[in-house]
């Protein structure tokens, strides 16, 4: 599995120093997590099943919003992300641990990388959370072709003045990034997926595979996407999430980051 996620990452690379960019549109833009376009976003995710929870389902809130700014003459992307329970079988209801990135982004000719430094924060205490600060990098590439934009997103968040009775938060996570313009404002592509190795339990806690249907319209002058997704996560040894239904309203603020 390792060497065919390294073999993904460098075949990815190879392509995206080929390919030739088209000019970023705005529908594109909504789908790029390095695209320097503010936006807030509300996205409900309902758990239909777990794995090992027999007749349990659950649902969580995720609330995120992306902040553009320039540092001297470098473009950042500030991102905050906090996802509350509403429903578990396991955790209480309430906010859970957030996360943070700042991502340093970086123009080419087919598109568009970044890196910059992840953190999670302990937001949901003991009972919706891990009790860990952590900290890591993150980087990633999306690269741009007419109709189609794909590319490949990493971030990695070890724990940092952890407590020696807690267990350590030591993740990486991979997105995979593919969005097909179909036309009208309709997107079609990979839902916003996430596969987590586990260091420390030196396993995949999370493998989905899923699609995402999203069409952006205005509201007057505002851009708003609407998106619909859906998840099977094959990783089945622990009691994690089974068929994942998701439904997004991105806010979009386009203008100077």
């Amino acid at each position: 599995m390792r060497q065919l996620i390294r073999l993904l990452i460098v075949t990815g690379l190879l392509c995206a120093l080929c390919a030739r960019a088209e000019e970023q549109t705005l529908e594109q833009a909504a789908n790029d997590p390095t695209a320097s376009l503010m936006n807030v976003q509300v996205s409900n995710g309902y758990i239909a099943d777990f794995h090992n929870l027999s007749g349990e389902d659950g649902n969580t809130v995720l609330l995120r919003s992306a902040i553009p700014f320039t540092l001297g003459e470098q473009s950042h992307i500030f991102r905050v992300s906090a996802p509350v329970i509403t429903n578990s079988p396991i955790l209480d209801d309430g906010l859970s641990d957030m996360t943070v990135f700042d991502l340093v982004t970086f123009d080419a000719s087919w598109g568009r990388w970044g890196a910059g430094m992840v953190g999670l924060l302990p937001t949901g205490g003991s009972k919706r959370g891990t009790e860990n600060w952590g900290l890591g990098p993150a980087f990633g590439f999306t690269a741009q072709q007419p109709g189609m934009l794909w590319g490949l997103f990493n971030q990695n968040i070890f724990s940092v003045a952890s407590e020696d009775d807690r267990e350590e938060v030591n993740v990486s996570t991979l997105q995979p990034i593919l969005s097909v313009a179909l036309g009208s404002g309709w997107r079609a592509g990979f839902s916003e997926m996430t596969l987590t190795y586990d260091w420390e339990n030196t396993q995949w806690s999370s493998l989905p595979l899923g699609g995402k249907l999203s069409k952006l319209v205005k509201f007057g002058k505002l851009p708003v996407q609407f998106s619909a997704e859906y998840e099977y996560n094959f990783a089945d040894d622990e009691f994690g999430p089974e068929h994942l239904y998701k439904f997004t309203c991105k806010f979009i603020f386009p203008g100077p980051g």
